[in-house]
């Protein structure tokens, strides 16, 4: 593996194809955290494995970025420097940067994972993972025994914002009197700070809490182990890293963004003037796993819900206005 400084980080060449054969495609991403969070990051990650193996590519890819906008301009003009026919920026706090820098490069195509917008040589795919958090809601709203239920995310990026409410709309769809403790922490990977608000949340009542971190989730698991309080994953299934306390995970698998777009790319149907959506639709991305504890009305009604969503019945909500759950000294 080739790579070439950037501060803190490097770019850091994968490979990709067959000895002897012509490099068809190279594809960078930027990924602004860390590839083995064991989360969206890591996902993001995957994904570029994927493309790398099964579409051939050429691969390269700049992480551990901090979400400010120098370094992620400064990142992706790294990236683009090495001349890659596709760039993926991982996340929606790269939509900013992604406006800024790819102007300068107008021969590159450049797509926005989780972003929302469009632009002349750029293009956003969206896993919705606002709906997996609308059924975590739902059904959260059918199992806790407390009528109380957390919520923990770290920054506030637009997607973790949209996953909130989601997720608060989903838990007044089936149980409008739960008291609903919700924070943005301000990390997605400090682990200490993830256990403290955990353990907060828990001690003003909540026997469920959703948790939309990256790094920082092993915090809230060790909160959950020591008081015996059920959590609710995202990104990916969570039960087999911790059946006692994953009672469910808003599946959202965002590897499958950057695959289908370079599938999308190399095909021809791309489309820059498109925001690309995948939902419950392809279940393979979205949906609600649960824990096999999970009683079997809940499972059915979690599944009819499901279909409300793809049928339109049900409108899920972006936008939450309620109270935010506020921890002096720690947040």
């Amino acid at each position: 593996m080739a790579t070439l400084s950037l501060g803190s980080a490097a770019l850091s060449v994968l490979g990709g194809q067959k000895a002897g054969s012509a490099k068809s495609l190279k594809v960078g991403m930027l990924i602004p955290g860390q590839i083995d969070d064991g989360g969206f990051m890591e996902a993001g990650y995957q994904g570029l494995l994927k493309i790398e193996q099964e579409l051939d590519a050429e691969t390269l890819y700049i992480d551990q970025i901090a979400p400010e906008m120098d370094p992620l301009t400064n990142a992706l003009r790294e990236l683009s420097a090495a001349e890659p026919d596709l760039i993926f920026a991982h996340g929606g706090q790269n939509a900013q940067a992604v406006e800024q820098v790819a102007p300068e490069y107008p021969d590159q195509t450049f797509v926005i994972v989780q972003g929302n917008i469009t632009g002349p040589n750029f293009t956003s795919y969206e896993v919705l993972q606002e709906q997996s958090a609308w059924l975590a809601g739902a059904a959260a709203g059918l199992l806790t025994q407390t009528q109380t239920v957390g919520h923990i995310s770290g920054i506030r990026v637009r997607p973790g914002l949209k996953g909130r409410a989601a997720f608060a709309d989903g838990l007044r769809h089936t149980n409008p009197e739960a008291e609903f403790l919700t924070i943005f922490c301000g990390d997605q990977d400090d682990a200490e700070l993830a256990k403290a608000v955990a353990l907060a949340e828990i001690e003003a009542g909540a026997d469920i809490i959703f948790t939309m971190l990256n790094a920082g989730r092993v915090g809230a698991i060790e909160a959950c182990q020591e008081t015996g309080t059920y959590q609710i994953g995202n990104v990916r299934d969570w039960y087999p890293v911790a059946p006692e306390v994953f009672i469910a995970s808003a599946i959202a698998d965002v590897s499958l963004a950057s695959f289908l777009a370079t599938q999308d790319y190399l095909s021809g149907s791309f489309d820059l003037s498109t925001q690309h959506k995948i939902g419950l639709e392809v279940p393979e991305a979205v949906r609600l796993a649960m824990a096999p504890t999970v009683p079997l009305f809940v499972q059915a009604a979690v599944r009819g819900l499901s279909a409300k969503i793809v049928s339109g019945e049900i409108e899920v909500a972006d936008e939450y206005d309620g109270e935010e759950f506020e921890l002096e000294g720690l947040v």
